[in-house]
């Protein structure tokens, strides 16, 4: 399946059928947890399983050119926890590729929050937060398929290749820039590792995806 084709199923599976959250802090993914998580397999199966590294325990994402995604449904409150936490590490980066083109729409390591619409699935949206191959740090971008979903090139490169990496992200703050839309809840949060335009391999680490007041 084309990236295209597979994000715009992927953002239609992840949004439906949310669950709810509405505490202060949010726990999607802790101690590489994945109860509540659920597959979804594009082209080919990246594996995703728990285990120790570094004294932690997190998920590592591995993909043979293939494309497969993990996805958590919740409904998150963005009015009260709006900012997105998450901790990251990637093996190394996908090299020289062009990630604003469909040859090169691929990622050793990627974050989606996704809003749906619940009568015209057309208007759902998405950010994906990114460790880019060659787009600089944070550099947007529209996906090279569809303009439901924005890139953010949270992490660039293999400078930090190897390393264990803390972000956070107001996505409230993020929609309103990239969509030109106040988004007050998402629906769902995905983490994905895929390789498949590219034929790539690429290994990457998720640990503590939190939503927080500030």
């Amino acid at each position: 399946m084309t990236a295209g084709r597979r994000l715009g199923a992927g953002l239609l599976l992840f949004a439906l059928g949310s669950g709810s959250a509405g505490a202060e802090s949010v726990e999607v993914l802790r101690d590489g947890d994945l109860a509540g998580w659920e597959e979804k397999i594009f082209s080919g199966k990246t594996l995703y399983e728990t285990i120790r590294r570094d004294g932690r325990t997190v998920v590592r994402a591995t993909s043979r050119g293939t494309a497969s995604g993990l996805y958590r449904r919740l409904r998150v409150d963005l009015e009260k926890t709006p900012i997105l936490n998450w901790t990251w590490r990637v093996d190394a980066t996908l090299g020289d590729i062009d990630e604003r083109t469909r040859a090169g729409d691929d990622y050793s390591a990627r974050v989606y929050v996704i809003r749906s619409h619940p009568v015209f699935v057309w208007r759902t949206r998405a950010v994906n937060y990114v460790w880019a191959s060659s787009r600089a740090e944070g550099e947007t971008w529209p996906n090279a398929y569809t303009d439901s979903a924005r890139h953010v090139a949270v992490r660039s490169g293999d400078r930090q290749a190897g390393q264990w990496v803390g972000e956070r992200r107001d996505v409230r703050a993020d929609f309103l820039a990239l969509f030109g839309e106040d988004v007050r809840s998402i629906d769902a949060v995905a983490i994905m590792t895929d390789t498949d335009n590219t034929g790539a391999a690429a290994s990457a680490y998720y640990a503590d995806i939190t939503f927080t007041s500030e």
